[in-house]
């Protein structure tokens, strides 16, 4: 497959598979699931980064384990809408999985993602510090993949 613009991915899934959802740090990869529908996103995971062919096998066994055909990955893009490095580095992770793997792959701009995550987590569950550690990259991840499973219905 290839890396499609998301208006384009539905036409390259099969009706009734899941997707996954990838929120890219530098140290974690948060990964969240679509359900069949690709209505709903979960966040799933939180994969500790290591070497890459150990994350994408991580990634790859969670997609398996819930049918996922495809993958959004959430883009760093700047405020003002250009791409610096960290877009660079995220596109190269999508280009590296396609070297392993024969799977659509769209990107999602995620600007403030992981800030919108970490306001819910203070307002609405007043979480401590430690406990959003924990969990925000997964909560990104399944942030980035709704509002792409959003846009794909629309």
């Amino acid at each position: 497959m290839a890396v499609f613009d998301i208006s384009e991915l539905s036409a390259q899934l099969s009706p009734y598979a899941a997707l996954a959802g990838l929120d890219l740090g530098e140290k974690t990869i948060g990964v969240a699931m679509s359900d069949v529908t690709r209505t709903v996103a979960t966040p799933l995971e939180t994969i500790r980064r290591t070497k890459f062919t150990d994350d994408a096998n991580a990634l790859f066994k969670l997609m398996e384990g819930r049918g996922a055909v495809g993958i959004i990955i959430g883009l760093p893009v700047n405020m003002d809408g250009t791409e610096g490095p960290r877009c660079q580095s995220v596109r190269a992770f999508g280009r590296n999985l396609l070297r392993l793997r024969d799977l659509p792959i769209a990107f999602w701009d995620e600007r403030l993602s992981s800030a919108a995550v970490n306001r819910v987590l203070i307002d609405e569950h007043d979480a401590t510090r430690k406990r959003r550690g924990e969990v925000v990259d997964r909560m990104a991840a399944g942030w980035i993949l709704q509002g792409a499973l959003d846009r794909m219905r629309s």
